[in-house]
């Protein structure tokens, strides 16, 4: 079989374990044993997490076959992630045109946003917008994938733990699955606008006591002991899916790539996800070079910057943050995280409350709009610039990770001075009003 391996210094290589020629199969990030490609588990014997490791031996993509297929009106070709599917769930075609289950998701729009980067420091910058999916997340990406093999697999219930967006992703696609959805919630600490999507689609929804890392070692219990299928991102089919969104920035720039890629960090998969995807780009020779990634974490749920400022593994930690959709304190797909950022020669930093509502405000004011874990990216993009880290010259792409109107609550509150802790530096309120035409002409030219 073969293993992927990341050589030292930013290196990675296939290397042959067995001898025999497969096209994918799974291997542990931590002891390297590996496992069939659809052997159902999330986890290796020894408890590491698992990759997909594709034989990019038999992978026939070039940019011309990717760039054809976007005049295509196929509903395979018209999602930003099966566009992809040789490296995302390489089933065959006529197995996934049979069963894949898509809402054309991915093909969001890369905003250049030079205005906007000249008030954080860099003169070339762009917003890839993922609230643009079709339930408002980045979720989408991974979770056609997910989804997709577990109607494959036969499954008829699917499960998640979830600070919002995962069960709002994963309620809609085990709707148009014909599956039953089951969401674990931190009772209290979900955004109204995340959980009317998991109602509204028909899931199970039970709000337990306790954060998020406790609802996820809860719903792994559950799955292996009542045979639901698990799709939170230690599911390593949900990290394939995501990866298209590192493929799609390389197409939306004509394979030209960035200097930078920044996100916003959480439970760690989707930079793990878009440095996988690039490096097996890399390695087919559809870019030739790759981009450094920068991950951004909440000062109050910030594990792996931690870890990364001491040399140390990530230690769990007690999540406080506005942002709720990186509120997690224990992120289950650090090792892997660690490794990408290497391979990209990448940096981890923090950003305050303060500062991601701050940037929350621009990017808001921009037209453009995102949820506050999204803006943490341009919060953090300023303080790299400001330390030297990126260079204002540097193209650098941004990634937003879920809509304006996932958390309402926060964009009022923050416009009316109403959080606590916060400074609203940019508050735009509402003007209260006679029905008066001379006062409200008064307001106008003020």
């Amino acid at each position: 079989m073969f293993a992927l391996r990341w050589g030292s210094k930013h290196e990675v290589v296939l290397a042959s374990t067995m001898g025999e020629s497969v096209t994918w199969h799974l291997a542990c990030v931590v002891c390297e044993a590996t496992y069939p490609g659809l052997e159902m588990r999330y986890r290796c014997d020894c408890s590491g997490t698992l990759d997909v490791v594709h034989d990019l031996s038999h992978c026939t993509l070039t940019r011309e076959k990717l760039d054809a297929r976007l005049a295509s009106k196929t509903p395979l070709d018209r999602s930003g992630v099966w566009r992809f599917r040789e490296l995302i769930l390489p089933l065959g075609e006529e197995v996934l045109e049979a069963i894949a289950v898509t809402r054309g998701e991915g093909s969001t729009h890369l905003y250049e946003a030079s205005t906007l980067g000249a008030r954080v420091g860099v003169a070339n910058l762009w917003l890839k917008h993922e609230g643009e999916n079709p339930t408002g997340s980045f979720k989408d990406r991974g979770m056609t994938a997910a989804i997709t093999l577990a109607k494959h697999l036969g499954m008829g219930a699917v499960a998640c733990a979830s600070t919002g967006n995962t069960s709002a992703s994963m309620a809609s696609y085990a709707a148009r699955a014909g599956m039953d959805a089951i969401v674990f919630i931190p009772e209290g600490e979900i955004a109204f606008g995340k959980l009317s999507q998991s109602l509204a689609y028909g899931a199970k929804t039970i709000q337990i006591e306790g954060d998020f890392d406790d609802a996820m070692e809860l719903v792994q219990k559950v799955c292996d002991s009542e045979g639901i299928y698990l799709v939170n991102s230690i599911n390593p089919f949900r990290i394939e899916g995501q990866k298209a969104i590192g493929f799609e920035i390389m197409q939306d720039l004509d394979w030209q790539v960035p200097d930078w890629i920044v996100l916003p960090g959480g439970n760690l998969g989707n930079n793990t996800a878009i440095a996988k995807g690039l490096v097996e780009l890399h390695q087919l020779g559809i870019i030739q070079r790759l981009p450094r990634l920068a991950v951004v974490q909440a000062a109050g749920a910030n594990p792996l910057y931690t870890a990364w400022t001491s040399g140390e593994d990530v230690v769990p930690v007690k999540a406080d943050t506005i942002a709720s959709a990186i509120k997690i304190g224990s992120p289950v797909s650090w090792r892997k995280s660690m490794r990408g950022i290497e391979a990209l020669n990448g940096v981890v930093t923090e950003v305050t409350d303060d500062q991601i509502m701050d940037a929350k405000a621009m990017v808001d004011a921009a037209g453009i709009g995102a949820e506050p874990a999204s803006c943490a990216t341009v919060a953090g993009i300023k303080r790299l610039v400001e330390e030297g880290t990126i260079k204002p010259h540097e193209k650098v792409v941004g990634i937003l990770t879920g809509h304006l109107l996932k958390d309402p609550d926060v964009v009022v509150n923050y416009h009316t001075e109403g959080i606590e802790g916060i400074e609203s530096r940019y508050a735009n309120a509402p003007i209260s009003s006679s029905a008066e035409i001379d006062e409200i002409r008064k307001i106008i030219r003020s």
